[in-house]
């Protein structure tokens, strides 16, 4: 477990810095430079997925809670909305406009979405920590960035265009769950 967890750790960390320790950020930046200060965000932001990764199969599987018994359901279709939202900082949309920080949020619903279908420890380490690092972090930069000036509104064919994107990478992902994670994602379907 204590992978998991350092990793999950690393991974809020190197992202608390730019949104809330902006001073720290520059000075790193001024010492460093902008590339070698973005080589070692991603590296060390690797490190913490690694980690994460590496943790997560010798991580404890004791059940804390039982989950509903319709939480995977729950979980489809609330990752369903988190691939969509996930995408629309890349394409015109007017969902920018309903939420500001659309990739955040979609991490929140992601991790909600699993607790609803996974009880175990190592679960709500992974998907809970993730969620609570993504409202951290929303806090954070909101405080950091002051009011909020939405997006122009755009045509309704870039939403459908986003949902069409968005669904379409969410049915990639349903089909190869199982093979990435070595669980289906709909309980009674998987092989």
């Amino acid at each position: 477990m204590l992978f998991l967890i350092l990793g999950i750790i690393i991974w809020s960390a190197m992202h608390f810095i730019p949104a809330s320790a902006v001073g720290f950020r520059t000075k790193l930046i001024d010492r460093f430079g902008t590339v070698l200060y973005k080589i070692g965000f991603g590296v060390i932001t690797l490190a913490a997925i690694v980690l994460i990764i590496w943790g997560w199969p010798n991580a404890s599987i004791d059940l804390l809670y039982l989950p509903p018994a319709i939480g995977a359901f729950f979980t489809i279709f609330l990752t369903l909305i988190a691939f969509v939202l996930f995408f629309s900082p890349y394409m015109d949309n007017n969902f920018r406009r309903m939420i500001r920080h659309p990739q955040l949020v979609s991490v929140i619903l992601w991790g909600i979405g699993h607790l609803l279908a996974n009880g175990e420890a190592r679960s709500v380490v992974l998907f809970g920590g993730l969620t609570l690092w993504a409202l951290v972090e929303l806090l954070l930069i909101n405080k950091r960035d002051g009011s909020w000036e939405k997006p122009e509104a755009v045509p309704a064919i870039a939403d459908v265009r986003l949902l069409l994107a968005g669904a379409g990478f969410f049915a990639i992902f349903m089909y190869t769950h199982e093979l990435l994670f070595g669980v289906g994602p709909v309980p009674y379907f998987s092989s």
